[in-house]
């Protein structure tokens, strides 16, 4: 067996545990069908080009996004658990170089990412199947968008774990950047009608770029502004990779 599979059956085999699927599934579930109905009364529709959406189903596509960027701190907690635990000298003591390391965690959170994005899209389905405006762009657009959030979130995170070595301040960092993404972007509120200070930070935030591919996917409504948009995580997700790697390549664990 090549050595990177060997890595990468490692990493899945450590990372989907029962309790990670159980978290990845009951979490959106909440977000979903309680805060997304409860939240009706108060938003009963979001717009959306030139339509709208009901609030639920808005909610239920941007948890899409937000589970794929959940979902890919494995990342994160596997470098962490690794130098912490000595299993890096271990891994390297074997048939492995470290290039071999980084590429399998990479292929790693993509799995988990594509993995995710199908569970929500199964769980929320019956929720946004009203709205669906499939096409022959649909497919490619979830499977690009959700495997250049994987892998943008997955190098975030996995640069703060090769820089960080206490754990208080690792699970600080970790957690508060990625709460601090997801509520600063669309994935549970558009942008429109928000102050333009606030606006201007969601789309600061690279979970706004998924989001809205996602959505773009699912409900139609592929623009420009869309294009633009998936073309800037794909290519943030290009950049965070390279320093990702050269940051993991070189460290002295």
């Amino acid at each position: 067996m090549h050595p990177i599979i060997r890595l990468i059956n490692r990493n899945l085999t450590v990372s989907l545990n029962p309790g990670f699927l159980l978290w990845q599934v009951i979490f959106p579930l909440i977000y979903i069908f309680i805060a997304g109905f409860a939240y009706t009364t108060l938003i009963p529709s979001v717009p959306y080009g030139v339509a709208t959406v009901g609030y639920p189903a808005y909610l239920a596509t941007g948890m899409i996004g937000f589970n794929i960027m959940n979902s890919t701190l494995v990342s994160g907690l596997l470098i962490w658990n690794d130098r912490r635990h000595g299993m890096f000298e271990q891994i390297m003591s074997g048939p492995f170089t470290r290039m071999q390391y980084v590429i399998a965690n990479i292929c790693t959170i993509g799995i988990i990412g594509i993995v995710s994005a199908v569970l929500i899209i199964l769980v929320g389905f019956p929720v946004f199947q009203e709205s669906v405006e499939f096409s022959v762009y649909t497919v490619p657009i979830l499977v690009i968008a959700s495997i250049s959030g994987s892998v943008l979130f997955g190098s975030l995170a996995s640069i703060i774990s090769t820089r960080i070595r206490s754990s208080e301040s690792f699970n600080v960092i970790l957690n508060t950047t990625f709460l601090f993404l997801a509520f600063a972007s669309t994935a549970f509120y558009p942008a429109q009608g928000a102050p333009p200070e606030l606006s201007a930070i969601f789309y600061a935030s690279p979970l706004t770029y998924l989001v809205d591919s996602i959505r773009a996917g699912i409900f139609g409504g592929i623009t420009e502004i869309i294009l633009i948009e998936m073309s800037i995580l794909v290519v943030l997700a290009a950049v965070l990779f390279t320093v990702a790697t050269k940051m993991m390549t070189k460290l002295n664990f």
